[in-house]
């Protein structure tokens, strides 16, 4: 089915983001817009567990949200950066920790109806201490609980955020599996 984009123009430049709009010809034969934002660097996240078999968490102040969110570590991709390095960089950044073994989880598009944002999503096993690097602007505090909590606490609307939601389900999923 084709989606023929009849002109491109960017709309918006920025620091992490731009916004492009498209005139797009639908499979009916009718015009449309369509806005997209394009994000400039993708992203990794990591689900850590721990040796007791609690995951580690991180909350931290979200500004679209306007609120503390709990969420997993995560981050952009620097320039050169593979999804599974991002992922290890963000892990000991944010939690001080490092770890032995990276599973590849998942991947998503968070907003896949107007964002080209990809997100790769990683298990980290086997965790060690290394050294916490938050950026200047970041304050964090980290919290662990079973999956068992965190599925509760997506329930109950504690648990907020696409990717952290993406992870705890995808390892739920390959938990029982096991």
């Amino acid at each position: 089915m084709a989606y023929d984009v009849l002109h491109s123009e960017l709309t918006y430049q920025g620091k992490l983001v731009d916004i492009q709009q498209d005139q797009i010809v639908l499979p009916s034969g009718r015009k449309t817009i369509r806005e997209t934002v394009i994000r400039k660097k993708n992203a990794a996240a990591v689900l850590p567990i721990l040796p007791d078999g609690k995951l580690l968490f991180v909350r931290q102040y979200r500004h679209a949200a306007k609120k503390m969110m709990l969420e997993i570590p995560a981050g952009v991709l620097e320039t050169g950066e593979d999804f599974q390095t991002a992922a290890k960089r963000e892990l000991e950044e944010e939690t001080g920790k490092t770890c032995k073994d990276l599973k590849f989880l998942c991947r998503m598009y968070p907003t896949v109806g107007f964002c080209s944002e990809q997100v790769a999503i990683f298990l980290a096993e086997r965790l060690e201490e290394g050294t916490q690097h938050l950026d200047p602007g970041e304050f964090i505090t980290l919290e662990q609980y079973t999956l068992k909590e965190a599925l509760q606490m997506i329930a109950e609307e504690e648990v907020e955020d696409g990717k952290t939601i993406a992870a705890i389900f995808a390892y739920a999923a390959s938990h029982k599996a096991d």
